[in-house]
């Protein structure tokens, strides 16, 4: 692929700094990391700035509300507003980069025109339920059940993991629709709306002291078969057009942070005295070969699902997801050396990123699941017994 920007591409990356550089100053301070109501209303204000200024969806297609935007435009959005600082999709990462994708590329155009427009403009939150207490990275094994009842489906069962099901109104929630069925049939993909009557959600702590994730109890809940994305149990394949969403371009801009952050840590090791330590140097040059390859293979990916999937990344994206999870942790790692004894007592951004990093390697299928999918899907191998 060409990796040099078009005229047309600069002029656009013209066009958005001089944006940035406009509204970031007016933006008030961030809420408070456990203010969940607040950080939701501050991330869909700023979903709702994008909206308004045509920046929302960029590389969504037109007839799903989005932009048309080429893929290199879309990674040129994500690298500026990266650099500016500007706020991320936070609360609503679930809709914009793994429901919203799914449902423009798998929904019924009634399904895309209901769920869509309030996703863009960030009217409208999403949480994911996929994993079960016995369901992680075997998700196939999950057994919450939906029986149709009608025009609905009465489910019962629980998640866990629940991305940001404390201030969500849907769900994108995997049910097994038909118990008899192999354990990669009989699934479901449905649209289950937060507020039903029987969904109780329990918050649960991190080790960085955050409550982004919750248990996620489903007690005879009714969820309109018109809900389900998909046909009835071809909720394996649907659900496999999200995963490559999630590990796709879902991380894209965390590159771009990462690059950031490493930045930083260069900048901190020449005033500490530790950029003495020619292994330290090496270490933090090395990082700086390891994202700037993860941005190059970012581009790659994405433009191949343009090209190539319709808009649906490919196993190469489990190539960057795995390289990318270990790599993130060698960072954070590199940070603590950096920073020596006083990492713990360092600015809260240091001390919760190291700790994030440590689950990388397990969100979004685990590095093992990742492994799996490159050596039957890239290199051709057999699958393990």
């Amino acid at each position: 692929m060409d990796l040099t920007y078009t005229e047309e591409e600069e002029a656009f990356r013209a066009r958005l700094r001089a944006w940035l550089a406009k509204v970031l100053p007016t933006l008030p301070a961030r809420p408070a990391a456990a203010d969940w109501p607040g950080r939701r209303a501050y991330d869909a204000a700023w979903q709702r700035m994008l909206y308004d200024a045509g920046y929302a969806g960029l590389h969504w297609p037109r007839d799903a509300g989005g932009q048309g935007a080429t893929p290199t435009q879309h990674l040129i959005f994500l690298e500026e507003t990266e650099l500016a600082g500007a706020p991320y999709v936070g609360a609503n990462f679930v809709g914009l980069l793994h429901a919203g994708p799914t449902i423009a590329v798998e929904g019924s155009p009634e399904q895309r025109a209901r769920w869509l427009p309030p996703i863009l403009r960030g009217d409208e939150i999403w949480c994911q339920g996929f994993s079960e207490p016995d369901a992680g990275s075997d998700l196939a094994a999950l057994r919450t059940r939906a029986v149709r009842d009608g025009d609905a489906y009465v489910v019962t069962g629980s998640k866990i993991w629940t991305s940001h099901a404390e201030v969500a109104d849907w769900c994108e929630l995997l049910v097994r629709t038909d118990p008899g069925a192999p354990r990669h049939r009989g699934i479901s993909w449905l649209a289950m709306p937060m507020d039903a009557p029987g969904v109780t959600v329990r918050p649960l702590r991190t080790l960085a002291g955050s409550t982004e994730f919750a248990e996620l109890f489903l007690d005879e809940v009714r969820v309109p078969v018109g809900n389900r994305v998909g046909a009835e149990n071809d909720g394996w394949r649907v659900t496999m057009v999200t995963l490559s969403f999630e590990r796709g371009t879902a991380f894209v801009g965390e590159v771009v942070a990462c690059r950031r952050v490493l930045g930083a840590l260069a900048r901190t090791a020449r005033a500490n005295g530790r950029w003495d330590d020619a292994v330290l140097r090496r270490g933090l040059g090395r990082l700086s070969a390891e994202f700037t390859a993860l941005w190059r293979l970012t581009q790659w990916n994405v433009s191949e699902a343009q090209q190539c999937g319709g808009g649906v990344p490919g196993a190469g994206g489990s190539v960057f997801k795995l390289r990318y999870s270990h790599a993130r942790q060698e960072l954070y790692d590199a940070a603590a050396e950096v920073l020596g004894a006083g990492a713990l007592d360092a600015d809260r951004e240091w001390v919760a990123g190291r700790l994030s990093s440590l689950s990388y390697t397990i969100a979004a299928g685990t590095s093992q699941i990742q492994q799996n999918i490159v050596a039957e899907r890239i290199l051709g191998l057999p699958k393990g017994r």
